[in-house]
């Protein structure tokens, strides 16, 4: 069953909420008198850049529609994410509106990043904040500020679409996680006011610091490790009594005058000024994918929440013959120096369609932790046509036998229906205890020569067998 996402107010945020859940397979009404350029701007990115975070498909992309009121928009909605400027009484007003027309069933949520949930139910309205962060089709937190229930069946909802709900446990100005952003603003200001450094020397020393620890381990496990075998006890111990130090003016804010804003508004021109919001938004996203993609092989921080969902998503039907094994968007780090995706690429995608074959005939990870798996013994690749970041690129295989201790698969990957490189695979299962070649065990032998048979009618590919240099 389909399901459907409300999103009223269209900018930045919302084009992200609105990416997030269509890009989930949800059909996505938007109501904003503005929306549709600004939406589909960001879809330009999320359509680019979040596919390139898994290895395994997201669901078909849902239908995205406008309305020119609230009422429309909202109708049979699932959930309904209030996206508006931070006015309270313009909120309230949209709140109104949301609350007369949304299903009873329906979640509401709010993205303020600074009312809490009470100031936005002062006149009767039903809502939780639902605070995101940008960009909100990539970054998987969202803070949940309300009713218990409430908050239970979003939370539920949002690990659905890969997003990892934080419930607070009692409501709070700004909620969690910007509290901790102004405290380091604040210091910032100071730093720029004291002209003890620039907005790009600020920026260095976070993202070429602590800001790669926080990406997976945040603040206290990172500090932990800082004391040493003794742990975190032993931290408190030695850096604590350096709270007491006039560090830093945390409680102190400088005076907001034109004179500051211009010194930093110049400061960040000579920054960032060479490039359009939009290429900044693309480096951006390819940055995320990267750092993303590295935290998800290792399950850490934010990649065990793409690694949990990706893990949830729909196995293709092995009644396909060949049978998908892969869908893919190529990352731009998967390219090289002439802009094309690198030849280690091609072996890792056709690598990702052995798993995803061995996992659908049951040699999966429960088969291998029980001590059988299968060994990739040759692999022989052949390039047809030149791939780039940003193309999905799929993988359909074919068993071309699954007889005894043999698996011998067939991938072609392809862009669309043009066969971009095929990848020949023999691999032999083995007994990992003896790391000995042995037959697989009943049902994997079975299922695995029920495919074999449904894919022996197909034609033989002309690669197939094929020795290096030999003529095309």
């Amino acid at each position: 069953m389909t399901r459907r996402a409300a999103i009223v107010g269209g900018g930045v945020i919302g084009g992200g909420w609105a990416a997030r859940f269509l890009l989930n397979g949800w059909d996505v009404a938007v109501f904003d008198p503005d929306a549709r350029r600004k939406v589909e701007e960001v879809l330009v990115g999320a359509r680019r850049a979040l596919p390139a975070l898994y290895d395994r498909p997201l669901p078909p992309e849902g239908e995205l529609c406008f309305h020119d009121g609230i009422a429309a928009a909202v109708a049979d909605a699932d959930w309904v994410q209030e996206s508006v400027p931070e006015r309270l009484a313009a909120k309230h007003a949209v709140l109104a509106e949301i609350g007369a027309a949304a299903p009873a069933k329906a979640v509401i949520g709010s993205s303020t990043s600074g009312f809490k949930p009470s100031e936005l139910a002062g006149q009767g309205a039903r809502v939780i904040v639902a605070h995101p962060f940008n960009p909100v089709y990539l970054l998987p937190l969202v803070e949940l500020v309300g009713a218990p229930d409430h908050c239970d069946r979003a939370a539920e909802i949002l690990r659905l679409i890969g997003m990892h709900p934080l419930v607070l446990r009692k409501e709070i100005d700004a909620h969690v996680a910007d509290r901790l952003l102004e405290a380091v603003w604040r210091e910032s200001l100071w730093l720029v006011t004291d002209s003890i450094a620039t907005t790009a020397e600020i920026d260095d020393a976070i993202r070429m610091g602590f800001g790669l620890r926080w990406a997976q381990m945040g603040l206290f496990e990172t500090y932990r490790i800082a004391g040493g075998e003794a742990g975190m006890k032993h931290f408190m111990a030695q850096f604590g009594p350096a709270l007491e130090w006039p560090w830093t003016r945390l409680m102190d804010v400088p005076a907001f005058t034109p004179e500051l804003v211009d010194t930093i508004a110049a400061q960040s021109d000579a920054q960032s000024g060479h490039m359009s919001i939009r290429d900044l938004e693309r480096l951006r996203d390819d940055n995320l994918v990267g750092i993303l993609r590295a935290l998800r092989r290792t399950g850490s921080g934010a990649g065990g929440v793409i690694a949990r969902h990706e893990a949830a998503l729909p196995t293709p039907d092995t009644a396909e013959a060949p049978v998908e094994t892969v869908r893919q968007t190529v990352p731009v780090t998967w390219t090289d120096y002439n802009g094309h995706m690198n030849e280690a690429h091609y072996l890792e995608i056709a690598g990702q369609a052995s798993d995803r074959l061995m996992e659908m005939v049951g040699a999966d990870a429960a088969y291998v932790a029980a001590g059988r798996s299968y060994f990739t013994v040759e692999t022989h690749l052949c390039h047809h046509a030149e791939v780039r970041s940003g193309e999905t690129l799929h993988v359909t295989t074919q068993v071309a036998s699954g007889a005894g201790k043999k698996m011998h698969l067939f991938h072609r990957i392809q862009r669309g229906e043009v066969v971009v490189a095929t990848a020949e695979t023999l691999l032999l299962h083995v007994d990992l205890r003896t790391r000995r070649a042995c037959p697989p065990e009943g049902p994997v032998a079975r299922a695995l020569g029920d495919l074999a048979a449904r894919h022996a009618h197909l034609p033989t590919p002309t690669e197939l067998g094929r020795s290096v240099g030999a003529p095309r």
